[in-house]
């Protein structure tokens, strides 16, 4: 099964608009309705949310920023790359600029952060561990088979690329290519 296809040939703004209604999908099912679910289940369970002093304004500083780079790699992808990041409209060109010059993966680090950020702003003890789950099955099913189609597709340049640029932790400096 094919899960990675690149995008039709379309104008940056229909990539763009296609970015951003499949982010207010994702979103509202991943940042709204499940987190909602999770927090409906601890309640039931007597689970006790935590809270400390600074707790909501540390969680939204927090979250605006993973939601900027979430929102920025998604602009990245529909500009440079000429696709969005959905798998079945996946990237035409290898995207190594914007926010991918220090993450390899920004979109997934700002998605994951955002879902933490929802957490910590509600004192969810199962969000911030659906969160650090989601992290996990990314890296270990989604992550690989996205590396392994990059590297199919782009070759010495992915290979290149993935080999100086960290997954999840930022370079300090910008990668600037071979």
């Amino acid at each position: 099964m094919q899960v990675f296809t690149p995008a039709a040939e379309r104008s940056v703004a229909a990539n763009l608009a296609t970015t951003l209604g499949q982010t207010l999908v994702f979103w509202s099912v991943f940042i709204v309705a499940l987190p909602w679910a999770i927090g409906r289940v601890e309640g039931a369970l007597g689970v006790p949310a935590f809270a400390f002093a600074g707790q909501q304004l540390a969680a939204l500083a927090f979250g605006v920023v993973a939601a900027a780079l979430n929102l920025w790699s998604g602009v990245a992808l529909a500009v440079t790359g000429r696709g969005t990041p959905f798998p079945t409209q996946t990237a035409r060109e290898l995207v190594v600029s914007g926010p991918y010059r220090w993450l390899r993966n920004p979109m997934a680090v700002g998605g994951l952060g955002v879902g933490f950020a929802v957490g910590l702003y509600v004192g969810s003890w199962g969000t911030l561990a659906y969160a650090v789950a989601g992290g996990v099955i990314w890296h270990l099913v989604a992550r690989p088979m996205e590396e392994d189609d990059l590297s199919r597709r782009f070759g010495d340049s992915y290979d290149h690329y993935r080999g100086h640029v960290r997954c999840w932790i930022p370079r300090l400096t910008p990668y600037r290519g071979r």
